[in-house]
């Protein structure tokens, strides 16, 4: 990624699906030069709990595998690991919310698949790196991620920052694709019952 044009990280932002949203993320300019984990070594880099919620999420996904060959009795069942997963996801999502910094949080404008848009208090260059929280409200789930800013435009007394993904992991990245769907279904839903 780091051998795309301007042009070609915009594309790369809008290949995916955008929705409008307002999500809290945390977000710290990364010195210039810093060096961006591989994706492998990606896990590594992030804070203790995150790496936590992950696994859960891992394991969570592998325990309700074996279920589905056990037909129409597993039913009631995967109900109720799908409940106790619920419980367990809101717990980790209080605990990953105490991993955001007041100092550090911004709101997002837009997301999806791609990248992020956030309303700033400042402009930022084009090419800056920049570790980012994402706290999934909906989802009961927290993403940690490096994003690239490709553009900063001033719009009344903020700015909106849009940034690529330049280090996350797939299941992270699809986390946000169903996210986004998932609110946009929602949305449309309210607007039918208007």
């Amino acid at each position: 990624m780091q051998n795309l044009t301007l042009e070609q990280k915009h594309e790369q932002f809008k290949e995916y699906f955008m929705i409008k949203h307002d999500l809290p993320v945390n977000i710290r300019l990364l010195e210039d030069g810093f060096t961006l984990p591989d994706n492998d070594k990606l896990l590594d880099a992030m804070p203790y709990t995150f790496q936590v919620a992950s696994e859960l999420a891992e394991l969570e996904s592998k325990a309700l595998r074996p279920l589905r060959n056990l037909g129409e009795h597993a039913t009631e069942l995967a109900d109720f690991l799908n409940h106790q997963s619920r419980k367990i996801d809101l717990m980790m999502s209080l605990i990953l919310q105490q991993q955001s910094t007041p100092e550090e949080q911004y709101h997002s404008e837009q997301f999806g698949g791609g990248g992020i848009t956030l309303l700033t208090d400042q402009a930022y260059q084009a090419g800056k790196m920049i570790e980012l929280k994402i706290f999934l409200r909906e989802e009961a789930s927290a993403i940690f991620c490096y994003g690239e800013v490709i553009e900063s435009t001033q719009q009344d007394d903020k700015f909106h920052t849009s940034l690529i993904f330049a280090r996350i992991r797939e299941e992270d990245q699809d986390l946000l694709v169903k996210a986004s769907l998932h609110l946009q279904a929602l949305q449309l839903r309210a607007r039918k019952a208007k």
